[in-house]
């Protein structure tokens, strides 16, 4: 009996998942799919080696400048993901080095506040910790929470 009941509750969630129907002992049961919104996504990285060779951005230092410039600018959420990436300098050097993306999910009917607020960030990362850029990255996405 365990069995059935997973494998009904799969069935549920794969048909809610795509907006379709489910088959009962009786009959076809429509599944209705959340409304969605129409939303922007920005994945922002932001690396941590400095092209004029100072220290790397520490974790500690990363985590606060979260706190502080990028959270207060987005309080109702992001997700934080860190990575490793690589990019050309503008002495042609490769740069390897660990990197952090943000992801931001603001309605599109605030874009232009976001984007103001994006582009302070930014800008304060480069100039708080000396570097040449801080890669944007931006879609339309239909979102429900």
């Amino acid at each position: 009996m365990r069995h059935m009941i997973t494998s009904s509750a799969l069935a549920l969630s794969a048909a809610l998942a795509l907006g379709g129907t489910v088959a009962t002992a009786s009959a076809a049961v429509p599944v209705a799919r959340a409304p969605q919104q129409a939303y922007l996504e920005t994945q922002l990285f932001f690396g941590t080696a400095r092209p004029d060779g100072g220290p790397e951005v520490t974790p500690r230092q990363f985590r606060d400048f979260l706190d502080r410039q990028i959270t207060a600018r987005f309080p109702d959420g992001l997700t934080v993901q860190e990575g490793r990436g690589q990019y050309r300098d503008r002495f042609g050097v490769i740069e390897s080095e660990r990197s952090y993306e943000v992801v931001l999910f603001y309605p599109r009917t605030e874009a232009t506040g976001a984007d103001t607020r994006i582009e302070e960030i930014r800008r304060l990362y480069n100039q708080r910790f000396a570097q040449e850029s801080v890669a944007r990255v931006d879609h339309d996405v239909r979102v429900d929470f």
